[in-house]
């Protein structure tokens, strides 16, 4: 009778520590960070702090068996867009204890008094499902599995994404302008980084602004790595290519790597890829009926013929999907590419086989 009390009571108090009222998504204690490297403290995909969304995040692995880490499902949602993820991988933080356990046998609270990360309806996700209840009941919502919750931010993602992108535009953007116009160095390459919280932990450790904050590092990064991104490829001639098109041979949004974009047309048909080695690989299957390949210039990014460009292979700079074959019109910006990163060869398009390809990937 005495045990059961004891974790009655213990029950009760764990409650009411995550009543709503009182309820914080930051670590409390040190947090598990999965991702390697400096960028490791942030959303890949937002570039939201870990830390302070830990008790809503979630991990993953993409190809390569590479860790993501994410601020919230929402976010796991959208990289699912993209990668190839398997769900019996999927972790997540137990809201009461702070542990990574399995998404898959996790008990999901959706749509209590708490606020959502990213979403307009929170996901809390707990290893007991007594705990979940008595949380659903002190805080309202619903007691759903991985599967159902995962399906819920699917299916709202739209309008999620809708609803951030307004705030951003009415408030994030105009800050973070302000910041970079005032405090930062001009010369920023925002296109050297494949994500955003590669870019957050550059403007961190690196002298690109004077006395920065950390509450100005987020819209300071959503500027950069949203607008001026972008903005600065006004008037340029560069390869367009359009939010939903994917990369057909590794799946990837195009749009995210505008450095790195390529593109095959047959026609008024065209294939947009995220670097040259996949741009090549989709060359060596489909190479009848084609009017026009282009690749981005990796200075410059204007848009250039391939079989006019200049390749690197074999240097220090790596593209979305790892090593690369390097771009450039003049032969002399390739030279100078090489020597300062550790070139193995320069290439001309007819010199790149299938061989070269296949190298790159091992």
């Amino acid at each position: 009778m005495f045990i059961k009390v004891v974790l009655f009571l213990s029950l009760i108090f764990s409650v009411t520590a995550l009543n709503a009222v009182g309820f914080t998504k930051s670590a409390t204690t040190k947090p598990v960070l999965v991702q390697e490297g400096p960028q490791k403290e942030w959303c890949p995909v937002c570039g939201m702090s870990i830390e302070d969304y830990y008790k809503t995040s979630h991990t993953a692995k993409i190809h390569d068996n590479k860790n993501r880490q994410y601020c919230s499902i929402r976010c796991l949602a959208v990289d699912m867009q993209e990668y190839e993820i398997d769900t019996a991988d999927v972790k997540v933080v137990d809201a009461s204890n702070e542990k990574l356990i399995d998404a898959s046998s996790a008990y999901y609270v959706v749509g209590s008094d708490v606020r959502g990360t990213m979403a307009k309806v929170s996901k809390l996700a707990f290893a007991d499902k007594e705990t979940a209840e008595e949380f659903s009941i002190e805080n309202g919502g619903e007691v759903v599995d991985f599967k159902s919750a995962l399906k819920m931010a699917q299916d709202s993602l739209q309008s999620d994404v809708a609803m951030v992108q307004n705030k951003k535009e009415k408030q994030v953007y105009s800050m973070g302008k302000k910041i970079f116009e005032k405090r930062c160095k001009k010369e920023i390459d925002i296109n050297a980084y494949l994500e955003i919280n590669e870019l957050k932990a550059a403007l961190k450790e690196n002298s690109f602004c004077s006395d920065l904050k950390k509450s100005e590092l987020q819209p300071l990064s959503l500027y950069l790595w949203e607008v001026k991104r972008f903005g600065d490829k006004k008037g340029v001639d560069v390869i367009e290519v359009d939010k939903d098109e994917k990369c057909p041979i590794c799946g990837m949004f195009v749009y995210k790597y505008p450095k790195w974009a390529a593109q095959i047309f047959y026609g008024d048909k065209h294939f947009s890829f995220d670097g040259v080695k996949d741009m090549m690989k989709y060359y060596f299957l489909h190479k009848d009926g084609i009017s026009k390949m282009l690749v981005s210039d990796y200075y410059s990014q204007k848009a250039i013929s391939a079989k006019e460009a200049y390749y690197v292979v074999g240097s220090d700079v790596y593209g979305p999907m790892g090593d690369e074959l390097i771009p450039f019109a003049k032969e002399s910006e390739a030279k100078t590419f090489y020597m300062d990163h550790k070139g193995s060869k320069i290439l001309r398009f007819d010199e790149i086989t299938e061989a070269v390809i296949k190298k790159l990937d091992e």
